[in-house]
């Protein structure tokens, strides 16, 4: 382990530098700080946080506050992205604060961090529609990150998100060139806006194609399993059963193929099914030719962006409301074929 002195000679620079750079001043470049803390892990020097605490007023921590209802909806989809962004909270010398609190205890635990100054910015999870949560963290002078997107305040916070609405129109392309007419959407839970979009996605690709999208095939709750298998059940023993699944999650999708297999068919054969894939680590849909047929985007890489942009805000470093928009891919695997 090297000291400050030795660290700042392998990168001949000052010791001021180095240290400015190390406690995140904004009048050292992005450039310079980047290298001095990729030359500090490779050679295991570590700061003294408390020192650096003191030396710049700020906690050198990020916040995450979890209402219980996003997080026991989200909890897989939440440790994943939870692993990138605490990969780069390390590199950067940051904590990571996380609260799990009742909904109506939110706004409360935002103004504690404020007024504590426990941490320096949060990350705020799941926008629902009409969140305002932004305008307290505004109002409390609390940068913040949106993991996802605040419909109608897209211009004036930052964000990341994967474009919901044109994945789930893909997919749904997809299932109709295949022949398919009867595709039933097993939703999240619409209070969410990426369940909002993702439904407006798989609407405008049927009413493109001159189907009209039928209330009767459309379900929304949360992404569990047993969701999962007993709406498949349900709508499969209809009189009027869906020949193609659109599902919202990796999870619920394991959930729709346990159902097709107890109502004695076959998934990719007689009945087709897409997923959204969150590329959770701990349940792969890999393999040369996936299991399912899936609109696939890594929340993992969402999490090191989103604690890049707060980090890059809390040292107003960027544009003010800078914003990340991904695409998801739409990768082929063995749970889709032509309608029976």
């Amino acid at each position: 382990m090297v000291n400050l002195k030795e660290l700042s000679k392998a990168l001949e620079l000052s010791q001021t530098t180095v240290s400015r750079a190390l406690n995140g001043y904004p009048e050292v470049s992005a450039k310079t700080r980047d290298r001095v803390v990729e030359m500090a892990r490779q050679l295991g020097y570590e700061p003294n946080l408390q020192a650096r605490r003191l030396a710049t007023g700020r906690s050198m921590a990020i916040g995450h506050v979890i209402p219980r209802s996003v997080h026991d909806m989200m909890n897989p989809i939440f440790l994943e992205f939870i692993a990138g962004a605490g990969q780069t909270y390390a590199t950067h010398g940051y904590d990571m604060i996380i609260s799990v609190v009742e909904d109506n205890n939110e706004e409360d635990a935002f103004r504690e961090i404020a007024s504590r100054k426990k941490a320096d910015g949060v990350i705020l999870q799941g926008p629902r529609i009409n969140d305002r949560r932004h305008d307290l963290l505004d109002q409390l002078g609390l940068p913040f990150v949106v993991h996802g997107r605040i419909t109608g305040a897209e211009e004036r916070t930052s964000w990341i998100d994967v474009n919901n609405r044109r994945a789930f129109e893909r997919a749904t392309n997809l299932l109709i060139d295949l022949g398919h007419k009867r595709i039933a959407l097993i939703n999240g839970l619409e209070t969410m806006d990426f369940a909002v979009r993702r439904r407006t996605g798989y609407e405008t690709a049927l009413q493109a194609h001159g189907l009209e999208p039928d209330q009767k095939l459309m379900s929304s709750a949360d992404m569990t399993e047993p969701y999962g298998a007993e709406t498949a059940i349900r709508l499969l023993k209809s009189q009027e059963p869906p020949t193609a699944f659109l599902v919202s999650s990796m999870i619920s999708a394991i959930g729709v193929a346990r159902g097709i297999s107890l109502c004695g068919l076959r998934i990719g054969k007689d009945v087709s099914v897409i997923t959204h894939d969150d590329a959770l680590s701990f349940l792969p849909n890999s393999g040369e030719v996936p299991i399912f047929t899936c609109t696939r985007s890594s929340v993992r890489y969402a999490g090191i962006r989103a604690a890049e942009m707060i980090i890059q805000k809390v040292n107003e470093e960027g544009d003010e409301h800078a914003y990340e928009h991904l695409e998801a891919e739409l990768i082929l695997g063995q749970s889709t074929g032509p309608a029976p």
